[in-house]
């Protein structure tokens, strides 16, 4: 017999809180249909109580998904779960995880609670959202470091209030697999309607362990749920890989012995989505996702990989979305053939408006591009400066000149509102000069706390992708820009984030 394993996504909430990595609704949206192509059993969407732009987010994946389970994200208090089920109404399918701190900890120090008060409040709130929505889940925040027998209290009671998942998170990274995957068997050994709710894992990555310690929970400690962000994103070091822990469970299924509703093959668009939205690049070596994940260099283990693939390779690569066949279109391709290109990379377009302007955008990049790869089509599509969303400033054109001894100048043409505006500049560089150009007439006063370049592909005609991360006022945002002048790209990135800092909707960093 075979159990079937939940996967639960948090990439649109938890994955979000990393500094710079705040998502616009469309952007959300977009890997939210993502996500229900790789057939996500649950989509955290966001923190519904935490802003309009939250709210709105979560209400548009809520109406837009229909295959995956929809959950919002609320704090143990009647405000929030009522914001979150007015966001849900419109799902096929939709949760409300409702949290609050358990530890000694965080009960004195942060919330000023009795464990009593605690206790209490947890049973009230599970009981406010089980009359809202049928599937409720509860998590008692830094879960792992609380007393085993006050957790107990609260499990139970919250169960017997109708939560319907159980999620023990490792909120600081603290755990180590062996004790963890004991800790979660204790738990449902001594809560005595522990069989009444599914159990859940949530960790997190500040020890290097979080897949390990959840593989550990779903073994040791019988739990049904993981819950994992695409990439590992996530505040600090981050959460649970999804690719790892479904790519571990999937080939040791002798170990495991555990089913996945999880259609693999979509894994690698995914990744490359998250990472061209959030300007988070993904390393080399990263397990399932990274460029050499399935790379051979060693000539022994390429004597091998020639004689029989399995020598070295426990997963075959095209089984999780990557392709040997890199080079898809190039300047003479038609409409359709970019629009069938799109369906195999798993990206759709909200309109035939959108994929109108992605296919203008992709003929005048194949005419001064002889191959167009996967990577670049990926590109295009997430470019902040072709989407449909309005911004306040977009990018016009650009010239510059450097020579060696001669300091740059540069002078950008970019739109504010609609309206064509010019800012010129010297600099230390191109880049320099050309942002520079766009501070004379914005001021914005923003810091830049991350510039970054990478490459798309692997020759001198690759597009450059630009990430560009700006601070203001407390507010961190990304912008993201992609051309083959990586002067270009860079102006495109500042103006995209220069945009987004001026989207005035708060947040408020949930837990958990």
């Amino acid at each position: 017999m075979t159990d079937k394993l939940i996967i639960f996504d948090t990439t649109l909430r938890d994955g979000e809180q990393s500094p710079g990595a705040s998502m616009t609704r469309d952007e959300k949206l977009r890997i939210a249909r993502q996500l229900e192509r790789l057939k996500v059993d649950v989509i955290e969407a966001g923190f519904a109580a935490s802003s309009n732009g939250d709210f709105e987010a979560v209400q548009a994946i809520a109406n837009a998904i229909k295959d995956s389970t929809i959950c919002s994200l609320s704090r143990a208090n009647d405000r929030d779960i009522s914001r979150a089920a007015e966001a849900l109404k419109g799902a096929n399918s939709a949760r409300i995880h409702t949290f609050i701190a358990t530890s000694a900890l965080h009960m004195e120090k942060k919330l000023r609670m009795s464990p009593e008060q605690v206790l209490e409040q947890a049973k009230l709130s599970v009981r406010f959202a089980r009359n809202l929505v049928a599937d409720v889940e509860f998590s008692p925040e830094d879960g792992y470091r609380s007393d085993v027998d006050f957790l107990c209290r609260v499990l139970e009671a919250v169960i017997a209030e109708g939560a319907t998942t159980i999620n023990v998170p490792d909120t600081v990274g603290y755990a180590v697999p062996e004790l963890y995957g004991n800790f979660i068997k204790t738990l449902r050994e001594r809560v005595p309607n522990s069989d009444k709710a599914i159990w859940s894992v949530h960790c997190h990555n500040d020890l290097g362990m979080a897949v390990a310690n959840s593989l550990a929970g779903v073994k040791i400690g019988g739990a049904r749920q993981v819950e994992c962000t695409i990439n590992g994103l996530g505040e600090r070091a981050g959460n649970c890989s999804l690719e790892e822990i479904v790519m571990a469970v999937r080939t040791r299924k002798d170990y495991f012995n555990l089913e996945m509703n999880i259609d693999p093959v979509h894994i690698v668009a995914a990744s490359r989505m998250v990472s061209q939205t959030t300007g988070f690049v993904v390393q080399p070596n990263k397990a399932v996702v990274g460029a050499n994940a399935f790379a051979h260099a060693s000539g022994i283990h390429q004597d091998g990989m020639l004689k029989a693939r399995e020598t070295y390779e426990i997963m075959r690569a095209e089984d999780v979305g990557w392709s040997s066949n890199k080079m898809v279109l190039g300047k003479l391709s038609g409409r359709n053939a970019f629009k069938q290109r799109l369906q195999d990379l798993g990206i759709q377009m909200d309109s035939e408006a959108d994929t109108n302007a992605a296919f203008a955008r992709f003929k005048e990049l194949a005419d001064g591009k002889s191959e167009i790869f996967d990577e670049d089509i990926l590109a295009l599509v997430s470019d902040d400066s072709v989407t449909h969303e309005k911004e306040q400033y977009g990018f016009v054109s650009l010239s510059q000149h450097s020579e060696t001894g001669e300091r740059p100048q540069a002078s950008v043409v970019f739109t504010v509102d609609g309206k064509e505006v010019r800012g010129e500049s010297d600099g230390n560089g191109p880049v320099d000069a050309s942002l520079k150009a766009i501070e004379t007439h914005v001021k914005s006063g923003a810091e830049m706390v991350l510039y970054s370049v990478n490459a798309i592909s692997g020759s001198t005609e690759s597009q450059g992708e630009v990430t560009v991360r700006l601070q203001n006022s407390g507010r961190v945002v990304n912008g993201v820009g992609a051309d083959p002048d990586i002067v270009v790209a860079s102006a495109k990135a500042y103006l995209s984030a220069l945009s987004k800092l001026q989207n005035k909707a708060d947040r408020v960093a949930a837990q958990g």
